[in-house]
């Protein structure tokens, strides 16, 4: 967005990567390159004052005060892009800043991570999945596409959401949990015969639950999906596995753990995302995540 002119603000609690943003500004590095740009960093929404989108970008479980720290942001049509892992964010975004202010993301096949404060990185380039929290599509989520597409990306945009949430879901489900257990990345889970059958197995049950809750999906073969996916950013660790390895709790409950708790309310039982979700809550607890 830097680079394409817009003014942006980056708001984060993490002091260390405000700061190196302030002095250095913005390293990425990845699949688009590898270049520097200026940006605005702060700790306090209420510097950046009314914006024309607000991307709420954290983990799912700083969806609430990150949500109520953005009103500062809100001019009176100011959008809100809610962007999270697994199921649930952009509910709990809209319960505190209403429905018709939130718009959902669902971003796949990037394979972000933090290097260091002012130094993201990223493994591919695929795809932005772009939706209004009620559907269907509206003038003002095209002008939102417009300007991410402006900026370089893959954009596609939906009247349903349930469809780009769990096309993306069935994705990290595949390899978000057995990563994170045997701390290896995507293209290791791919080539591992067992962990392969393993990730294939959380692919499939994530498939029947969506069609059993009536999800239309744009694929019939999820095996083929997920590692068509996979394929594109094999060196990627998953955010589980990165939060495990910083000593964080992961988000392995909206994620891996969703397919069973939303198996149950459809009658399909998904005893393998069962017990990887308990396997990683294990590891948290092993490892001390805070």
């Amino acid at each position: 967005f830097a680079s394409a002119g817009h003014e942006v603000w980056a708001i984060d609690r993490w002091r260390e990567h405000v700061e190196a943003m302030k002095k250095n500004g913005l390293r990425l590095e990845g699949k688009s390159g590898d270049r520097t740009v200026k940006v605005h960093a702060t700790t306090d929404a209420k510097d950046a004052g009314a914006c024309d989108l607000v991307v709420l970008a954290t983990k799912a479980m700083h969806v609430a005060p990150a949500a109520e720290s953005v009103r500062a942001l809100l001019g009176k049509d100011t959008p809100v892009l809610s962007i999270q892992n697994g199921l649930g964010g952009p509910e709990t975004a809209a319960g505190i800043l209403g429905r018709e202010r939130v718009m959902v993301g669902v971003v796949g096949g990037f394979g972000a991570s933090m290097k260091a404060p002012g130094h993201a990185h990223h493994n591919g380039m695929e795809l932005v999945r772009l939706g209004e929290f009620g559907g269907p599509i509206t003038p003002r989520l095209k002008k939102v596409e417009e300007t991410w597409s402006g900026a370089g990306f893959r954009v596609k945009v939906f009247d349903d959401i349930d469809q780009l949430v769990w096309e993306k879901l069935i994705c990290n489900c595949a390899y978000s949990g057995p990563c994170g257990i045997m701390e290896v990345t995507i293209a290791q889970v791919m080539n591992d015969p067992d962990l392969a059958r393993v990730s294939a197995a959380c692919a499939t049950e994530g498939f029947a639950v969506a069609k059993a809750k009536g999800v239309k999906l744009g694929f019939t073969d999820p095996v083929a999906y997920v590692r068509d996916f996979g394929s594109k950013i094999p060196n990627a660790r998953p955010s589980v596995l990165l939060d495990l390895m910083a000593g964080r709790k992961s988000e392995i409950d909206v994620i891996n753990g969703s397919i069973p708790r939303v198996g149950k309310q459809v009658g399909v039982a998904a005893p393998v995302n069962e017990t990887i979700t308990a396997l990683v809550k294990a590891k948290e607890t092993k490892l001390g995540c805070i």
